[in-house]
């Protein structure tokens, strides 16, 4: 299931390690920055965030207009939306906001695809690629770079949350049931949840049902990440 050039992110063991693959891989898909922010909702108005990028010199004390950056359409995008958004010039002279687009264009950031993951207990995490150059116009190639950045995407996710914001370790207090485990272990083979039924013996609704009570108790978004979570936990192999 796990392709090396993605599992390899889940190693990362620090700060420097996660942000070297992650450059690495925003490298090999073709683009020349790359940006990651944690974000974690503590509630009356506090929030933890970190981020790892590998801006050039200069390019965060450029964009000075903290009210235009609110407005960012592909921060805004991804505030709200775990849907990928391809992104040029035209989408922020779209908004009005040409002039923040021409600052960041300064510094190479004219194009790029970036999405978040929005997880339970107000935990985010965004992640972005950029570059000078026009993306693909062939669609089938570009399908295939928003593909691979979502995959990626996964995989750091559980990285980041564990060496950018790190807190009490899940193996330390998650018990899954032994059919809960089964069904995690067929999920990561490739079933659907009709076909994890029909192996187990149980119904399709049943399968989803233990799905999302790993997904909880893992407190992970999707069922991808419980599966990466899992096994990084060693609950499933």
């Amino acid at each position: 299931m796990l392709h090396g050039e993605f599992a390899s992110v889940l190693q990362a063991g620090t700060r420097e390690d996660f942000r070297g693959e992650v450059v690495r891989f925003a490298q090999r898909l073709g683009f020349d920055t790359v940006s990651v922010i944690s974000v974690v909702d503590l509630g009356i108005n506090r929030l933890e965030i970190e981020s790892i990028d590998n801006a050039p010199a200069g390019y965060a004390d450029s964009i000075s207009d903290t009210r235009a950056a609110r407005r960012d359409p592909v921060m805004q995008h991804c505030r709200k939306q775990s849907v990928p958004i391809v992104w040029n010039q035209d989408t922020y002279t779209r908004e009005g906001l040409g002039d923040l687009w021409e600052e960041q264009a300064h510094f190479g950031y004219c194009t790029g695809i970036a999405m978040a993951l929005h997880l339970p207990q107000g935990r985010h995490f965004a992640m972005g690629v950029e570059r000078d150059q026009p993306l693909p116009s062939d669609r089938g190639e570009l399908t295939r770079i928003v593909a691979d950045l979502q995959l990626f995407a996964v995989h750091a996710l559980d990285a980041a949350m564990r060496v950018l914001t790190p807190g009490p370790a899940v193996g330390e207090r998650t018990i899954l049931t032994p059919r809960e485990i089964e069904v995690l272990h067929w999920t990561m083979e490739g079933k659907t949840a009709w076909e994890v039924g029909a192996i187990l013996g149980i119904s399709e609704r049943t399968a989803v049902l233990h799905i999302n009570n790993a997904m909880h108790k893992l407190e992970c978004g999707s069922k991808h990440q419980a599966v990466l979570k899992a096994l990084r936990l060693g609950l499933i192999g």
